[in-house]
């Protein structure tokens, strides 16, 4: 009985031994899937991002992109976004030569350079961003002007013009000079005026008219003179709204005149200064990772970017819309 005993404690034993192997060999085999799928994860992430993604182009559109840029650069810090404002000819110029991923733009692509990306092998796709009123502004000291007519713009802004002050415009206003703060030739800003104001006519260029690409140059310049006047995107007028005083434009003869405010721009009442932005992707650049997924990452913040700058974003079916597109020409 003693012996019968001894042999069941043994048995029981071998079993236990037995179960603690096939325990054991499971957790290893968990072990493993598990290791196969933290690579097989990693695998399908890619590799880190890292690189330059260079972007150049409109001043209008510039706080949208420093926005988009400065929230990049927490998410991919080995990537290595360089922006630059240099008007959106400037812009294209670069990005025509090949030297730009994205160039951004205050208006639409002119043909002679689409002429000259062609020749280069360069394909640029356009993206809208937002909405943007062109804003007629002049100090808040000037106690004296609140709306202007399209005429009377054409008539402080056009070289042919004779008015040159502000009695010439009315004459119940200050016979003093007209100072005149416009974005240079290189803007897309001066563009979208010449084209909708100005009918492609010449822009005054005198000693009472400064231009710059730097459209925080012609806000100060603007604030600074209760006789100065200018024009620019809405978000510098949002930027400097306590300085600056934004005019309503009265197009046409039995119009109301209407001044810039995002519902204004949105529903395309506040015309004709009323335009999209843009930015354009070089296509044979989407092939580098990290572009790729710097311009994804901007068309999914665009709308925020645009509501914290002062723009009006677009709905949400047309950015999906265009990472759709994105996604086509990078052939994921």
């Amino acid at each position: 009985m003693k012996s019968f005993k001894h042999l069941a404690l043994i048995f029981t034993l071998i079993l236990a031994l037995g179960a603690l192997a096939a325990c054991g060999s499971s957790e290893g085999e968990n072990e493993e899937d598990t290791s196969n799928g933290d690579t097989q994860s990693e695998t399908d992430g890619g590799e880190a991002l890292s690189g330059d993604v260079k972007v150049a182009g409109s001043s209008t559109v510039y706080p949208m992109a420093l926005y988009v840029q400065e929230r990049y650069a927490s998410k991919e810090q080995d990537v290595n976004v360089t922006l630059q404002s240099i008007g959106s000819g400037g812009g294209f110029e670069k990005a025509t030569k090949g030297e730009i991923d994205l160039s951004n733009a205050s208006r639409p692509i002119k043909e002679e350079e689409e002429k000259k990306a062609e020749e280069n092998d360069i394909s640029l796709h356009e993206l809208t961003l937002a909405y943007d009123g062109l804003t007629v502004a002049v100090s808040a000291e000037n106690d004296f002007v609140e709306n202007l007519t399209v005429e009377q713009l054409r008539k402080i802004f056009l070289d042919s013009s004779d008015a040159k002050k502000w009695s010439d415009i009315n004459p119940e206003w200050p016979e003093e000079t007209i100072k005149i703060f416009a974005p240079g030739h290189q803007s897309g800003t001066f563009d979208y005026f010449n084209e909708v104001i100005l009918e492609d006519n010449a822009m005054r260029e005198d000693s009472d008219v400064q231009t710059s690409e730097d459209d925080n140059t012609l806000v100060r310049g603007i604030k600074n003179s209760e006789y100065a006047i200018g024009f620019f995107g809405y978000a510098y007028y949002l930027q400097n709204e306590d300085s600056l005083k934004a005019l309503g434009i009265q197009n046409g003869e039995d119009a109301e005149p209407v001044k810039p405010t995002s519902d204004s721009i949105q529903s395309g009442e506040y015309e004709p200064l009323s335009r999209p932005l843009f930015t354009y992707v070089v296509e044979s650049a989407l092939e580098k990772p990290q572009v790729y997924d710097y311009t994804m990452y901007m068309l999914e913040n665009a709308g925020d970017a645009a509501k914290e700058v002062g723009y009006v974003a677009l709905p949400e079916e047309k950015y999906q819309e265009q990472i759709d597109k994105v996604k086509e020409l990078a052939g994921k």
